[in-house]
């Protein structure tokens, strides 16, 4: 029990038997409290939230649904709310309780998310000003002379919202079968919704209902110098310093995981590895910037940038989960329909701050 829960109880009963001892309905109220701060556990109240399927499961929605399928049709939409306690996070993906004989497809957890900045909007477009120019004039003056000028012009762009969306159908039953449904929900249907934000927010071609990906309007790597004997950590660190020379600050690198391991298996002369004994725990780093290894980006590519400030992701809408038995033969086939869509839009406002190259045949 924390010190601020004793305190509370200590005066709610000094405040019980100084101004409340003759009323037996407010001595009632004064106990009922006492005893709720007693229930609060040893380690206080947890912000931890519950995963998608978690919500699913747990919601008066679903419980609703479940008691209607018997007898009639039904629907459901379920708001998703975020699933850690970190303000604005999309979570942690929970560990959901699986059936031994299921087997999983192979799944990777998006994170070029991670690197963006994320806006939340409550429109169906976004308006923002793109910048086009950017002239300098910065200068030291001569006394009483005509300062210098600095020219900045922005166009104002208007960005569509767009929807990615999944669904599945499974046997009525698995309504009534928690773990299963949040298995479902966690395991396969946000990893593929996530995977292809990821793939959209990297790749997408701009003509709707497509992203305006990062790769599609990334500056092309251009190398300051050679240095001698070349290898794919040297490429890797020769668009870093492209992204600085553009007055911009890199927060990240994307690769295929293949390149990844390529880079993490070069050894010197002697042998050694150079980014660390296999034995070792190694964190994806590389001039001191974490490396994104995701299958959304191709093999041999790489992208470096400034995310922050090449682009801003709109959220339009927390992600829903909806579950109806009224699509198509569900009723007389004890089906239910899932789906998971979330609404979204990305804006590309400095080119200038990535680079996207390629390594070849670079070692």
């Amino acid at each position: 029990m924390t010190t601020q829960t004793k305190t509370i109880q200590e005066l709610a009963a000094e405040t019980k038997a100084a101004l409340l001892a003759p009323s037996t309905e407010l001595k009632f109220r004064m106990d009922e409290m006492e005893q709720k701060f007693s229930a609060i556990p040893s380690g206080g109240f947890s912000s931890q939230s519950q995963s998608w399927g978690a919500q699913v499961t747990d919601s008066d929605e679903l419980k609703t649904l479940s008691s209607v399928i018997g007898s009639q049709p039904g629907r459901v939409r379920i708001e998703m709310k975020d699933i850690t306690s970190a303000s604005g996070s999309a979570g942690g993906f929970a560990t959901p309780m699986l059936d031994g004989n299921v087997n999983a497809l192979p799944g990777r957890m998006p994170r070029m998310r991670d690197v963006l900045n994320v806006v939340n909007t409550v429109s169906g477009s976004v308006e923002y000003l793109d910048q086009v120019t950017r002239t300098n004039g910065a200068a030291p003056q001569v006394e009483g002379a005509m300062k210098g000028e600095s020219n900045y012009e922005w166009e104002l762009r208007n960005l569509p919202i767009q929807t990615i969306a999944h669904w599945t159908r499974q046997t009525v039953q698995i309504l009534s079968d928690a773990p299963q449904l949040q298995s479902v929900i966690d395991t396969e249907m946000r990893y593929g919704l996530a995977i292809e934000e990821e793939n959209q927010i990297l790749s997408g071609s701009g003509i709707s209902p497509n992203l305006n990906g990062l790769i599609t309007n990334a500056t092309p790597f251009a190398a300051d110098f050679t240095p001698a004997s070349e290898t794919m950590i040297d490429k890797v660190g020769l668009g870093v310093l492209q992204v600085a020379l553009a007055e911009f600050m890199p927060n990240g690198i994307a690769v295929h995981p293949s390149d990844w391991m390529r880079m993490r298996l070069l050894k010197d002369a002697d042998g050694k590895y150079l980014l660390g004994d296999p034995g070792a725990d190694v964190r994806p780093v590389l001039f001191g910037l974490p490396v994104i290894g995701t299958t959304a980006i191709p093999k041999d590519k790489f992208l470096i940038g400034d995310f922050m400030r090449a682009a801003t992701l709109y959220d339009r809408q927390a992600p829903t989960v909806a579950l109806s038995t009224e699509d198509r033969d569900n009723f007389t086939t004890n089906r239910v329909t899932i789906r998971v869509e979330s609404r979204l839009a990305l804006a590309i406002k400095q080119p200038l701050a990535t680079s996207y190259g390629d390594f070849g045949n670079t070692p």
